[in-house]
């Protein structure tokens, strides 16, 4: 087979860097990012020579992933960050059986937050929102990938298409499952159609991938229109949860809160209705703020969560990005005095009197990723979501594709556990394996009405499947990330009309 991604191994599996969703700043490397990546890179050529491996064949094995953690166990542990760690034995960087026991494919993986966008000839017309919106793709680095179609100016956009995601997230990782998602944008403006994910998903079920793939309904109740449209929504293309973002408006001035009389309960009345009780509202991650009014950052914040939650016990309410905020640091909860947007979501619970494993679930979702960056806070707001929102509510997500393939994600919450000094400190629970089976899988079965059993069963035996076994003996992972990188690429993102 032909490796077109990264022949030369010199990408690390698992990645530290400054990418983002496109909803906020990429956020710069610290000191020690730049050790741990750089230790990871030494320590993968040191261990690839002593296997008799090229880096590239190294870099694709499980024990690729295993030495980058192990590197950035060290850096952590020498420069005082003491939270959590990566739990996986030294030996796993040399030893294929060693690094499986840890790493390899074992728990049912349902990712509830996945992207792309249209076809990409849907980028050629002037004067569309889309045909605008492309010049800001190009300057991500996954727009300079391995598989572009020769059209001028717009090949590029094939990097972030069905094809690429179905790649990306069904054969470069080990998700079972996904659901499929939308940014925020009027109806006529959106980068992906209800149509073209339900094309998606109807590539997917080709494949006799049946129910691999789920798509979300998109409702914003300040968009023109959108309440009024949900039922035909749910009776064309049989969503499974709707998408809304409490920060947009029109003006980009005035956004709106779940719990208010205007907006937020009009929303819960229409869904209700429609059958369709599941509402997932991004939270925390400011969208592109600078293109936006300082009015609307504050309905970023989860303060209205609670109250919406107990005033419709009937419905789910799940929490993307678990509100998180990589501005605002995750320490201790201190009730009655939140200091992090984390804190503000568990406080509105306390409030409203709901305990944890009620109908509010946290998702991870671009989240996890950041958390990667900090061991210290990485343990306090995982292990404040476990013990306030609740081991049966916290839920997988990873905002892929864009950030490239999520394995690296997986791989790195699949060793992940919280010391025993921050357990006993602050009586955060350690990570067992049914927790860890519950975030990636489980507990999103439930309100997704997908059954575990059925599903791997049929991920086993489906051509995706098939295939997968087959491809994993020689993969041809990109190890890139989509999202933009740098001030540039983001301001660039974002004035194209990128939401």
């Amino acid at each position: 087979m032909k490796h077109r991604n990264d022949p030369d191994g010199n990408r690390l599996p698992i990645k530290l860097d400054t990418t983002t969703n496109g909803e906020f700043l990429p956020e710069p490397l610290e000191k020690r990012h730049h050790q741990a990546n750089a230790l990871a890179q030494t320590q993968a050529s040191e261990n690839a020579r002593r296997l008799g491996q090229s880096r590239r064949r190294f870099m694709t094995s499980v024990c690729g992933a295993a030495s980058t953690l192990l590197a950035f166990n060290e850096v952590n542990a020498a420069t005082g960050k003491k939270g959590s760690f990566y739990d996986l034995p030294d030996d796993a960087a040399l030893d294929q059986d060693v690094a499986m026991a840890s790493l390899g494919d074992k728990e049912f993986i349902f990712d509830i937050q996945g992207h792309h966008t249209g076809p990409v000839e849907t980028f050629q017309q002037p004067g569309t929102h889309r045909y605008e919106s492309r010049r800001g793709f190009q300057f991500m680095e996954q727009g300079k990938c391995d598989y572009p179609l020769d059209i001028p100016d717009i090949g590029h956009m094939n990097c972030f298409n069905a094809e690429a995601f179905i790649k990306e997230i069904y054969l470069d990782s080990d998700t079972d499952v996904a659901v499929l998602t939308f940014s925020p944008s009027t109806e006529e403006n959106m980068t992906l159609s209800h149509a073209e994910a339900a094309a998606t998903r109807e590539m997917v079920d080709a494949m006799d991938g049946e129910h691999r793939l789920l798509i979300h309904g998109r409702v914003i109740p300040n968009a023109p229109g959108d309440l009024e449209r949900m039922q035909s929504i749910v009776d064309e293309w049989n969503v499974s949860a709707w998408k809304t973002y409490t920060q947009w408006s029109l003006d980009n001035e005035q956004g709106w809160w779940l719990d208010d009389d205007e907006f937020g309960q009009p929303l819960f009345d229409a869904a209700r209705e429609t059958g369709v009780k599941m509402i997932c509202v991004h939270k925390g991650l400011p969208l592109p703020f600078p293109l936006m009014g300082k009015k609307n950052l504050e309905y970023r914040l989860c303060r209205d969560v609670g109250p919406a939650a107990k005033r419709n016990p009937d419905m789910d309410l799940i929490v993307y990005h678990s509100g998180y905020d990589i501005k605002m640091v995750e320490g201790e909860f201190v009730e009655g005095n939140p200091t992090s947007a984390v804190d503000i979501l568990i406080q509105s619970m306390l409030d409203a009197g709901l305990g944890p494993n009620s109908n509010v679930y946290a998702e991870l979702g671009t989240t996890w990723r950041y958390l990667m960056r900090d061991p210290d806070i990485a343990a306090h707001t995982m292990g404040k979501l476990l013990k306030y929102v609740g081991e049966d509510r916290v839920l997988w997500g990873t905002d892929s594709i864009w950030y490239g393939s999520p394995q690296d994600q997986i791989q790195a919450f699949r060793t992940f556990q919280i010391s025993e000094e921050f357990q006993e400190k602050y009586g955060y629970p350690e990570i067992t394996p049914e927790i860890r089976a519950k975030v990636f899988g489980l507990n999103a079965a439930k309100p997704y009405g997908i059954s575990v059993r059925e599903a791997r069963q049929r991920a086993d035996a489906d051509p995706i499947g098939k295939f997968k076994h087959v491809y994993r003996d020689d993969p041809d992972p990109t190890f890139k990330t989509y999202g933009p990188k740098t001030r540039r690429e983001f301001f660039e993102l974002a004035r194209a009309g990128h939401d």
